[in-house]
């Protein structure tokens, strides 16, 4: 055990299987190969002499040994990106990679326009933009810049509200009637049922309780398509529901809740000079006196 010489990387293949259930989802976050990953668990196990996962039909499940080091091995993961980020705060440069997460819609709507922008300005700096559910953790650099509809609890992330996004309740303009009553008779594309708990969704099953929900997805645009397809009523942001052709705004006397959307990144990026000017294009674009 004296000798025993720990290889991070191995540790990072330890945590992302952990984290991921899988092989093939742990790979994909790490960019490697599902072998290469396989071989690097083996290889930490045998220089450890335990085992870390009970393999199973349904993926990879921490044994005893394996749960008492998880949090040894956070500790490790997060010393060895504060020793990264405490470099990449220095930089000044405008150039290099910037990682932004937002759902996909106002990743699409919103942020699209005023990166170009951007882009056009800064040729030496590069935007990958992540449009899915997943919450990213700038902790662990997953990403450098994060949008989202709820504010951030941890203490080492700087935050701000960037903007009020209103929303409404949208139909097709062909066959949108004036008057909905209790909404008997009528059909609602809403969010996916991992989400019905979402301030809009409760609205509208408030407002129109005769209506059916025919079509769900977490996805705002494929909402948006459906409602212009003519399968159903859909409460949407009105950023995304205006610019939609072939839908039209139904008033009900009463609107949706809005929602904030709030910008973080770790505190040791607040000097990285690509960030600093991404922020301030965009909230000089986006944010609200």
């Amino acid at each position: 055990m004296n000798d025993m010489r720990l290889d991070w990387s191995d540790v990072r293949v330890f945590l992302a299987i952990a984290r991921c259930g899988t092989l093939g989802r742990a790979a994909k976050q790490l960019g490697q190969t599902q072998p290469t990953m396989g071989r690097r668990l083996r290889a930490l196990e045998e220089t450890l002499g335990h085992t870390l996962f009970q393999r199973t039909s349904d993926g990879f499940v921490l044994t005893d040994d394996g749960a008492a080091v998880f949090a040894y091995a956070e500790r490790m993961e997060e010393e060895a990106l504060g020793f990264t980020r405490a470099l990449t705060g220095k930089e000044t440069q405008l150039s290099g990679l910037l990682r932004v997460s937002s759902s996909d819609w106002f990743g699409i709507h919103v942020l699209a326009p005023v990166f170009a922008r951007f882009l056009a300005q800064h040729p030496g700096i590069s935007i990958e933009l992540l449009t899915d559910s997943r919450l990213y953790n700038l902790a662990r650099h997953e990403a450098d810049l994060l949008f989202r509809i709820v504010p951030f609890e941890e203490s080492d992330i700087i935050q701000r509200k960037l903007m009020r996004i209103d929303y409404a309740l949208y139909g097709h303009v062909d066959i949108a009637p004036p008057s909905l009553g209790n909404g008997a008779g009528h059909a609602l594309i809403s969010m996916d049922s991992a989400f019905g708990s979402l301030p809009d969704v409760e609205w509208i099953k408030r407002m129109l309780p005769g209506a059916r929900i025919v079509f769900g997805s977490n996805n705002r645009g494929v909402q948006a398509r459906m409602c212009a397809e003519k399968s159903g009523l859909a409460v949407l942001p009105c950023l995304l529901g205006d610019m939609t052709p072939g839908i039209r705004r139904i008033d009900l006397g009463e609107a949706p809740p809005g929602r904030d959307v709030w910008l973080g990144y770790h505190r040791d990026l607040r000097r990285v000079a690509r960030l600093r000017a991404l922020l301030d294009v965009t909230i000089d674009a986006l944010a609200k006196p």
